[in-house]
């Protein structure tokens, strides 16, 4: 049997280290700071997580790019080449068009290689809650479970991950959109702080308003109490945006409370940070539902 290859890019923001660990391979994406180019490395090796959060916080202004076809096609061939299948789990549709272009480079690929398998899964995931899919995923390839299989296992529960998020400044899910002008400054007068999750299509929706920081940190934690499966045989991941005593602070909530199996606390990376600002807290899980 063919050996295959678990790829995703750089917006999973899961560490180098489990990367490497896991044979993960990682496309990283490019993102502008200030008009000038960097590319996303999970190392940080073009631009350190905390010099990106505080340049933010100075007033700069970062923008990000999808994945275009040619670019996937580029990073699969080589693996193809050495003979394996491809089994690629992208960014969610439902927050950026790379999934779709990873479907054109697969359809170009499979006309070159028509012996070979490449499966695309959109995660419906965003941040290290893919990361945590794609982590999950490794382990069951680790375990010994084919291409089709894990296939099949990534499709029945991707919509099982579940996302919770909060951020500290309002203003940056302004400039995306997420929230109105109006309700940026009213929040941020207010000290209102925005609970929100990805939904089953995969997209970023406002759950709940709650005041203070420390009262979104305890929001996250109560619905992971409510919805999460088995938690003391999980895995939980949580990211951060440069603000890594409240991960802290919600990960102790969770140890002593769900006693869960281990925490992993990861940095939120570029691509995703441009648009949900420092201090942006989000925690990862499997759930009965999103």
């Amino acid at each position: 049997m063919k050996d295959y290859i678990i790829i995703t890019e750089s917006t999973s923001d899961l560490p180098q280290e489990i990367a490497d660990e896991l044979g993960i391979q990682v496309m990283p994406m490019t993102f502008e700071l200030s008009g000038k180019s960097y590319t996303h490395y999970p190392d940080g090796r073009e631009m350190d997580f905390h010099a990106f959060y505080d340049r933010l916080r100075n007033g700069e202004k970062s923008v990000t790019s999808l994945i275009n076809t040619e670019a996937f096609i580029e990073f699969f061939e080589p693996f193809i080449k050495e003979g394996k299948d491809i089994l690629y789990i992208g960014f969610s549709s439902g927050l950026s068009g790379t999934y779709n272009s990873s479907l054109l480079a697969k359809e170009e690929l499979l006309e070159r290689y028509p012996d070979t398998k490449v499966e695309c899964i959109d995660s419906k995931a965003a941040s290290a809650g893919e990361g945590l899919l794609v982590y999950t995923a490794a382990k069951k390839k680790k375990e010994g479970l084919s291409f089709e299989e894990l296939s099949k296992w990534l499709l029945d529960n991707a919509l099982h991950l579940c996302h919770w998020f909060t951020v500290d400044d309002l203003n940056h899910l302004k400039r995306g959109g997420r929230v109105s002008a109006l309700s940026a400054g009213i929040g941020t007068a207010l000290n209102i702080k925005p609970v929100l999750h990805v939904d089953n299509e995969g997209h970023l929706i406002p759950v709940e308003k709650v005041r203070g920081r420390k009262k979104s940190l305890n929001a996250l934690f109560e619905h992971m109490k409510d919805t999460s499966i088995n938690p003391k045989d999980q895995v939980v991941f949580i990211g951060h945006g440069d603000s890594y005593e409240d991960a802290e602070y919600l990960a102790s909530q969770i140890k002593e409370e769900l006693q869960v199996k281990e925490i992993v606390i990861t940095p939120i990376g570029p691509v995703i940070g441009a648009h949900s600002g420092p201090g942006t807290i989000a925690l990862y899980f499997f759930g009965t539902e999103r």
